[in-house]
């Protein structure tokens, strides 16, 4: 197929361009090719690139900003969404859309949230990406709302990569052990993309990696797998660290569906953990 991957610089965006590059004929725009935001730049976009499918991964990430720069994050992540929807709809490509665990309110059970659990976000940040996903959901053409969390892999900001520097400059560390959720390595979400593209399945998945934990239990893995005594970290309640948005405190994301679709077994976030951390001294 011929797929237009948006965002195609960020974190995912690199990794689903270098994983469905192997199967597919790519094109990958951000901001240096046009404003999503702008319905001519979207039209200029698809009429350039005559996609077949649309893996949309460009979106406003900076959960505490969104708080301050509302209608930009409501812009990239709501209004942008709906017009790349609207361009899938008027040439009949389909769109695969990445949501968040944030469009939930972490009060959720403690088993997880699954995927047809209603919208209630705690944030603005987790409001523009319900806002997106109600647009992909009036689309006629095909289409997957794909929702994951706490995302990291090759960037220069993420939460292990920051415990390694901590690790290094600090003797003792504070790491907040009352969210829980399940950690997502880029690589691997790109897989189970691929596999969902590659079916052209409809609906809404959960993408992460197995298993759910706190920043606490991931800050600890990262001391382990890294050689650092993991008891050099300590547990501590979010109010220790207040933020400008609030985090939901139960935000594991449930997967059925796709297993349901025939997906192969998702690794543990710990072995996705190991093999990112290797990647980082490689």
């Amino acid at each position: 197929m011929r797929i237009l991957v948006t965002g195609s610089d960020g974190l995912l965006g690199r990794a689903v361009m270098a994983r469905l590059g192997t199967q597919h004929d790519l094109a990958g725009v951000d901001l240096a090719q046009g404003d999503l935001t702008r319905s001519q730049d979207v039209g200029r976009i698809f009429a350039d690139t005559q996609p077949d499918w649309v893996v949309h991964c460009a979106a406003f990430t900076d959960v505490d900003g969104a708080e301050t720069q509302r209608d930009l994050a409501m812009a990239v992540n709501g209004d942008a969404t709906a017009l790349v929807a609207e361009a899938c709809g008027r040439c009949g490509a389909g769109l695969s859309y990445i949501s968040t665990d944030y469009v939930f309110n972490g009060r959720g059970p403690a088993t997880g949230y699954t995927e047809a659990d209603p919208r209630d976000p705690v944030n603005h940040y987790g409001l523009t990406k319900a806002r997106g996903e109600e647009a992909v959901e009036a689309l006629e053409s095909p289409w997957q709302i794909v929702r994951t969390s706490w995302l990291f892999g090759d960037g220069p900001v993420n939460f292990p990569r920051t415990i390694v520097r901590l690790l290094g400059e600090r003797d003792k560390l504070q790491v907040v052990d009352d969210q829980r959720g399940c950690p997502t390595y880029a690589p691997d979400l790109a897989e189970i993309l691929a596999f969902l593209v590659s079916r052209g399945s409809r609906g809404i998945f959960h993408g992460t990696n197995a298993g759910p934990c706190t920043w606490f239990d991931v800050a600890r893995e990262v001391a382990r797998c890294t050689g650092a005594d993991p008891d050099r970290i300590a547990p501590c309640p979010s109010s220790a660290y207040p933020t400008p948005a609030v985090r939901p405190a139960n935000s594991v994301l449930a997967s059925r569906r796709l297993e349901e679709a025939g997906c192969p077994d998702r690794p543990s976030w710990q072995a996705a953990l190991g093999r990112y951390l290797e990647s980082l001294t490689s």
